[in-house]
């Protein structure tokens, strides 16, 4: 068992005390019993205080090193404080320097600065509603605009599937001219409601002073139908200058050129859709490349022009 250490010191004492007494009696056996107990009482009085005197100074050392240790942690602790304090000082100042530069970059360019910091307030404010879903459906609408705009950074955007509100979007941005072919692809196209918006679009952009012209192509001249005819006539009557087009009764080296629906804007950008095996439109792309806008003008104006000599050739007049 462990015995408490005032006892052990009592202890100690008391042999000590014990074995001074008896030494004294063995060393001289002429003094007094008075003077052998004063001597052994002194001598273990002396031996108490030793130990008292041991146990201070090893509790002041523990007290010491604890102080040491304790102090070492705080310097070290202050000095892990002060690096997180200073990097998280670094990093907010980095971000506002990051944000002011992006905003002074906003305020330089063409686009409306205020539409951007109406993005970043609203998107803030969806963050607050404590709501995951509709955190989730805009973060992935801001992720799908950021790729965007990253992609148009590079003069080239795609999207799987059609993309209608894109061309509606640019249709209502065109400001000088508007080229387009439309295939067999395209036919069901015409009587969507998507259609209808388009139309309108177009619409407002000949009342701008924007020229607008569309090309239907197909392959034969038994491929032109009522439908079709009808869908060109109400283009027409919209402004557009629109034709149709069989491409075996053009010449062979405008045939061989490519033929897919895409439509150049401002004769800047272009909108292509590809289809899959099954001829669905599988894919939305705009390109801005001088090089590839350039491609499709220079085919629709084969396409174009040969088709306006063909109709010449069978004027009556």
């Amino acid at each position: 068992m462990r015995v408490p250490p005032l006892l052990l010191k009592i202890l100690i004492t008391a042999l000590v005390a014990v074995l001074a007494y008896v030494l004294t009696n063995l060393i001289d056996q002429k003094q007094g019993e008075m003077w052998k107990l004063t001597v052994s009482i002194v001598i273990g009085g002396a031996t108490l205080i030793v130990q008292y005197l041991v146990d201070f100074e090893r509790r002041l050392t523990e007290v010491e090193t604890g102080q040491v240790t304790r102090i070492r942690e705080m310097k070290e602790s202050l000095a892990a404080h002060h690096g997180a304090m200073r990097d998280l000082v670094d990093d907010r100042f980095a971000r506002i320097s990051e944000a002011t530069e992006l905003f002074s970059q906003v305020d330089r360019s063409v686009l409306r600065s205020d539409g951007v910091t109406k993005l970043a307030r609203s998107a803030t404010k969806v963050g607050h509603l404590e709501n995951p879903l509709v955190e989730k459906f805009a973060d992935l609408a801001i992720g799908r605009l950021a790729t965007l705009m990253e992609d148009l950074s590079s003069r080239r955007a795609d999207c799987l599937g059609e993309n209608d509100d894109w061309m509606i979007d640019l249709t209502k941005c065109v400001q000088s001219s508007l080229v387009a072919t439309s295939t067999s692809v395209d036919r069901g196209f015409w009587n969507s409601e998507p259609a209808k918006r388009y139309l309108e679009a177009q619409s407002d952009a000949i009342g701008r002073g924007v020229k607008v012209r569309r090309l239907f192509v197909v392959n034969t001249p038994e491929d032109i139908d009522s439908e079709l005819e009808e869908i060109c006539e109400s283009q027409k009557l919209l402004n557009i200058d629109a034709c149709i087009v069989a491409l075996s009764e053009l010449p062979h080296r405008v045939q061989l050129g490519t033929t897919s629906d895409f439509i150049v804007f401002d004769e800047v950008l272009s909108y292509e859709t590809g289809q899959d095996t099954l001829d669905v439109n599988a894919k939305t792309t705009l390109d801005a490349r001088p090089e590839h806008v350039s491609r499709c003008l220079k085919r629709f104006n084969e396409l174009w022009g040969a088709t306006q000599n063909l109709a010449s050739s069978r004027d009556p007049r």
